[in-house]
């Protein structure tokens, strides 16, 4: 479920309390942990964190008009959810993120890059701060430039 919120500020406080204070909390996390080059704003109706288009100007290669992303945060329908754009890319980042997730004894409910939970206490908030904090800027902007030239030989190789 999408929000038609233009800021941050205006999102939380569209939340039912229980939601703002867990996505606020996991959003902390975010905050302390993530390299600050990444932005903060709205991108696709959630929270988001992205490379900045002054950074990437070519920008995410589905919609060149948007800056590629890194995480989100989301209210959804039936929960809520943390999306991992640096592990959905990445199986050894994905193999690290389940094994810290694993250490914390909870639950994990993941697909490709999306964790749901239904309150703060599902959540391992450790797992998800070491994720954040391991992947800089330059290097996801590296790495997403090589699936991009990757993703260009390929297409090149098949003409």
């Amino acid at each position: 479920m999408t929000s038609n919120a233009e800021t941050v500020d205006e999102y939380l406080a569209s939340l039912p309390p229980n939601r703002r204070s867990a996505i606020s909390a996991v959003r902390d996390v975010f905050l302390k942990n993530i390299d600050p080059g990444f932005e903060e704003g709205m991108l696709y109706g959630m929270i988001s964190y992205y490379v900045p288009l002054s950074v990437f100007p070519a920008g995410y290669h589905c919609d060149p008009t948007k800056p590629v992303n890194f995480a989100s945060l989301g209210s959804q329908k039936s929960h809520m959810a943390i999306y991992l754009m640096c592990v959905y890319g990445s199986p050894v980042a994905e193999k690290q993120f389940r094994d810290d997730w694993a250490e914390s004894g909870k639950k994990l409910d993941m697909g490709k890059s999306c964790v749901r939970f239904k309150k703060l206490d599902d959540v391992a908030l450790d797992a998800v701060g070491q994720t954040i904090a391991s992947v800089s800027m330059k290097k996801y902007v590296e790495c997403y430039q090589a699936v991009l030239d990757s993703m260009a030989a390929k297409k090149k190789a098949r003409k």
